[in-house]
């Protein structure tokens, strides 16, 4: 064996590409050493090398953001740690608008640039010209600047990161390929049994192999990333695309400063590069690639050129830079690259097999995601737990099903596009699909049900006067479907409506320790009554939110545990590994099993009790109550709660009865008034009821008092729970944010999104959470946190401010509340 490989590590990274080599920079940084990093070629042979290079700081996200903003500290200073030129230069960037629509997105994101402590500014097109002279500027409407955006040359990063990984003590060892992945049963105290990693088996390019123990493995493979994963079991949902660009000879007036472009509207960017321009771009109808496997060879390799494909961006960029007209091309690259079905990464512990971590599918970002997205890697494997919010780029937020490869074919065609596609804040993704669907999808849809997508089910947004209607026409302002989801708001106020909610994430847990093993997982008490239903909070160790969801006692050693749709895996994942092996306890996956009909308004009680000889009144039913009826021909289980803001009850429904149970409700609503309603309806509820939401008013970096949902949060139980400690070191301390409602009353013709900066007395405080059209007030209602990071943040600070939100540079006055501005005493929820 050659002495390069030892027989056992820490970790081992599998991949040297700038991902797997940021990694181990900063596991050694952070004092672990016994790290050996597999690369099957050399350093940056799969697609590090030939990336464009860009760092442009703004994400959707403010988490997002921080990673990037990192990257960008990391590479202004990682020559003078490592002793290596990293090609880092902070040119600052450009990006331009050709439409009004996009002026628009580009004004929403200097705002949110600006309350996230990113320079930013809105330019003219003649400034936008004076940055970059050789563009042609009289078909703009104007730009936005960021100075501390850059570029950098990938394959010196990479290097300069292995330096400093191997300079702490970590070996990289090239032309070794990973030939299999050992496993075995979970070995340790809190061991319930699952498999974990235990080694792999490698071969190098003489031909010799061996095996490699490893307490912890990562897959940072990149394009062979689902590959690897496939040794072991683990789903990693990624497919290749080809991925284009050009290099040109000198052009007059391109200078070594000249600022990385960007021309979304024509789907392209430039760089300068040798006195030259790089331009590449995302085309929207992406060319797929690796249909049948990645070669293992393909190191340093590039595609032949295919200018056919390349046309829609040549053509683009003539348009924006006329000089290209009689410019040399030095080089064609068709270099093909990983997309993710979302456009994001993949960052995290595998949830098929514990200590297998992945970082994998960058999307064309991987140059300005590495140095955060390692460094976010480095510190959960270590700490065992994510340090930050990573939710947008969780491997968790994906499920096994999302691993089908002519599935994820036919989604890559769209998702490499997605960069420079037009980011409406209610986008759908429109391949590959439809996916998942209710029992009831064709009813819905023959109702004129417009639906979106959601861990891969098809569910109702909105009902359209007719199935032709049915279609969204996108714009930042007021679209066309608000008055058919006001009608449906409406009737859920007034009368009674009908939402299928089929697609919640849903577990049992059962077992004569599921009560001890619950109560030591959530925040809430669970030791209730069989047929008594408990909203709960799941914290980590810093007490902040991991999910929050419903648990209902079936039985004395049952439960019933309801989540988010997009958390099916992720909070599986975290209960599966909350249960210890000790524990007479098991949890299963029932979320395939049982469609969801919520019935909700002030007349579903009297909707009800006309198909069902159940007692529905409030001294037999009384709110978080839940029991088993016979509702028609079918006996479901129907559970009081409403997350609207109304009387009503969820009804869970064995699939085979579901469509039968809608029958027999819309065949009696029909006295009643009862209507369909979807998704759209359900937030513009939820938000005038100030409801929280996991992923927007509630993630790992919010904590109950802060969120207002300290009620939930038992200190005293027997048996403590995960996040306590912190949650009691908290409440001895003062808040510095709070989470508020906002109201922009009488703004009848406006429209908030969420992501929009909150502003007191002309500051920013904060950001919008979670926003809607409120119908019952009559005016756009928001929920977000205002901050006071210098002082606490109490009712007299709250209160004593002007608010307003900065919706893409115009600023909409609002009224702050403390309280849900629709009915704050909850009294039509007790009926």
């Amino acid at each position: 064996m050659p002495t390069l490989i030892p027989s056992h590590a820490r970790v081992v990274i599998i991949g040297g590409g700038i991902i797997g080599c940021s990694v181990a920079y900063h596991l050694t940084k952070l004092g672990w050493t016994d790290v050996v990093l597999l690369e099957q070629g050399q350093l940056s042979c799969g697609t590090t090398w030939h990336a464009a290079g860009l760092v442009g700081q703004l994400r959707a996200q403010e988490s997002m953001t921080k990673l990037i903003r990192y990257s960008t500290a990391l590479y202004a200073e990682l020559e003078a740690d490592t002793g290596l030129a990293t090609g880092w230069k902070q040119c600052g960037s450009l990006s331009v608008a050709r439409t009004a629509e996009r002026m628009t997105q580009l004004k929403r994101t200097a705002a949110v640039a600006r309350a996230y402590g990113v320079a930013c500014d809105v330019i003219s097109p003649r400034e936008a010209g004076d940055l970059w002279p050789v563009m042609r500027t009289d078909d703009l409407l104007g730009a936005v600047w960021l100075p501390g955006d850059g570029k950098a040359n990938p394959t010196d990063l990479t290097q300069a990161l292995a330096r400093g990984a191997r300079t702490r003590g970590a070996r990289i060892v090239e032309n070794t390929r990973v030939t299999a992945i050992h496993t075995r049963t979970e070995q340790g105290a809190q061991a319930n049994g699952a498999r974990e990693v235990s080694g792999l088996a490698w071969r190098n390019k003489e031909g010799e192999e061996g095996t490699l123990g490893a307490d912890i493995v990562v897959n940072c493979a990149g394009q062979w990333a689902k590959a690897v994963g496939r040794l072991c079991g683990v789903t990693v949902p990624l497919h290749s695309a080809e991925h284009y660009y050009i290099v040109t000879e000198r052009i007059p007036g391109v200078h070594p400063d000249l600022p990385v472009m960007r021309d979304p509207d024509g789907f392209i960017y430039f760089k300068e590069e040798v006195g030259g321009l790089v331009m590449g771009g995302f085309e929207p109808d992406a060319k797929p690639w690796g249909m049948n496997g990645i070669p293992e060879n393909f190191e340093f390799q590039l595609l032949p050129d295919d200018w056919d494909q390349f046309e829609i961006l040549m053509e683009n960029a003539l348009q924006r830079v006329p000089a290209l007209e009689t410019a040399q091309v030095r080089q064609f690259y068709n270099g093909p690259e990983s997309f993710t079905p979302d456009n994001n990464f993949m960052l995290g512990e595998a949830p098929e097999l514990r200590r297998f971590f992945v970082g994998a599918g960058f999307n064309s970002m991987g140059i300005a995601s590495a140095g955060g997205a390692g460094m976010a890697l480095a510190e959960w494997i270590v700490a065992g737990e994510p340090t930050m919010d990573l939710w947008p780029v969780d491997i968790r937020r994906f499920a096994r099903f999302n691993g089908n490869d002519t599935w994820l074919h036919d989604r890559v065609k769209e998702t490499l596009g997605l960069h420079y596609a037009m980011p409406w804040p209610n986008r759908e993704l429109d391949s590959a699909r439809p996916f998942r669907r209710s029992p009831l999808y064709g009813l819905l849809r023959d109702d004129g049900a417009c639906f979106g997508s959601k861990m891969g089910w098809e569910r109702a947004n909105f009902f359209a006067p007719t199935p032709a209607q049915a279609q969204i026409d996108y714009a930042f302002g007021q679209q066309n479907w608000l008055p058919w989801s006001g009608a449906e708001h409406r009737a859920c106020r007034e009368g009674v409506a009908l939402f299928d909610m089929t697609s919640f994430s849903k577990f049992l847990i059962k077992g004569r320790d599921a009560q001890d093993v619950l109560q030591s997982l959530v925040a809430n008490d669970v030791d209730v009554p069989p047929g008594t239903t408990v909203y709960t909070g799941m914290l980590n160790e810093r007490a902040a939110y991991e999910s929050d969801f419903t648990l209902t006692r079936l039985a004395d050693d049952q439960y019933l545990l309801v989540t988010g749709t997009a958390q099916t895996t992720r909070d599986f994942d975290m209960i599966d590994k909350a249960i210890p092996r000790d524990k007479h306890c098991t949890l299963v996956d029932v979320t395939g099993q049982y469609a969801v009909l919520a019935v909700m308004g002030p007349r579903s009680r009297e909707l009800l009790q006309s198909v069902s000889k159940a007692d529905w009144s409030n001294a037999a039913f009384g709110f978080g109550q839940s029991r088993e009826v016979d509702l028609g021909y079918a006996t479901v289980r129907a559970t009081r709660l409403t997350y609207v803001g109304e009387l009503g009850w969820e009804l869970y429904v064995p699939v085979e009865f579901a469509v039968g149970v809608y029958e027999t409700l819309h065949a009696a609503g029909k006295a009643f008034g009862l209507v369909n309603a979807g998704y759209y309806a359900i937030d513009s509820l939820r938000i005038e009821k100030g409801y929280r939401a996991w992923g927007r008013e509630l993630t790992p970096d919010t904590n109950p008092f802060e969120a207002g949902l300290s009620f939930a949060c038992k200190l005293d139980k027997d048996i403590p729970f995960r996040g306590r400690d912190a949650l009691l070191k908290l409440r001895a301390e003062p808040l510095h944010r709070r989470m508020v409602v906002l109201t922009a009353d009488g703004a009848t013709d406006r429209m908030l999104w969420g992501g929009e900066a909150i502003l007191r007395d002309g500051e920013p405080v904060g950001f919008v959470t979670s926003a809607a059209f409120g119908h019952t007030l009559g005016c756009p209602v928001a929920m977000g946190y205002v901050n006071h990071p210098d002082g606490v943040a109490d009712a007299a600070y709250l209160t004593g401010g002007t608010y307003a939100i900065d919706v893409a540079g115009d600023l909409l006055p609002a009224t702050l509340h403390l309280k849900a501005p629709y009915d704050p005493r909850s009294e039509r929820v007790k009926g």
